[in-house]
């Protein structure tokens, strides 16, 4: 089976903070994939309010997910903050994709046991002291999870797709 392989955008529009939960965590003490979707939700529902839009309506529509897909890079566990990135692209007459980049923040030590150099983002600022050498640690952002949502405008009375209102696209382009 072929490895997914998401290509994120350039540039985000809306960021937030997620706390990890007790209840996202799976028998192998980390944050499972079902609560990844979960927390895809949730910055969806934030990103989505931010523009003065839920999910059901969504300038007079609503909308529905048609597909997922994800890709983990690392763990997360209880207690850490992951920064949640949305960027809305792909517009299309009735639906739209949405982009999603899952980011927890690591000490430069780190890096080397929590993933891949491509998926680090390193601040230019110090801060902390090192316990062992004394010397700044260097925080990083690290990308945990990647993904992507098509989401398809859906008159939930009707049971019918419609197209996406025109306005809409513009707005969660800002």
């Amino acid at each position: 089976m072929p490895k997914t392989n998401l290509v994120l955008p350039g540039h985000f529009t809306f960021t937030t903070e997620i706390p990890i939960r007790i209840t996202d965590l799976n028998y192998g003490g980390h944050v499972g994939n079902d609560s990844v979707l979960s927390i895809l939700h949730e910055v969806r529902m934030q990103f989505l309010r931010h523009h003065g839009y839920s999910e059901m309506d969504l300038a007079g529509t609503g909308i529905i997910m048609a597909d997922a897909a994800i890709e983990f890079r690392s763990e997360v566990f209880y207690g850490e903050t992951l920064k949640a990135s949305v960027a809305a692209t792909e517009f299309s007459r009735v639906g739209f994709d949405l982009y999603y980049k899952l980011e927890k923040q690591i000490n430069e030590k780190n890096i080397q046991q929590t993933g891949s150099p491509e998926n680090v983002t390193r601040l230019p600022e110090r801060s902390n002291v090192g316990p062992s050498d004394n010397e700044p640690l260097v925080r990083s952002w690290i990308t945990v999870a990647a993904a992507r949502t098509g989401m398809v405008c859906y008159n939930y009375t009707s049971k019918k797709i419609v197209s996406v209102p025109k306005e809409v696209c513009t707005r969660l382009l800002s």
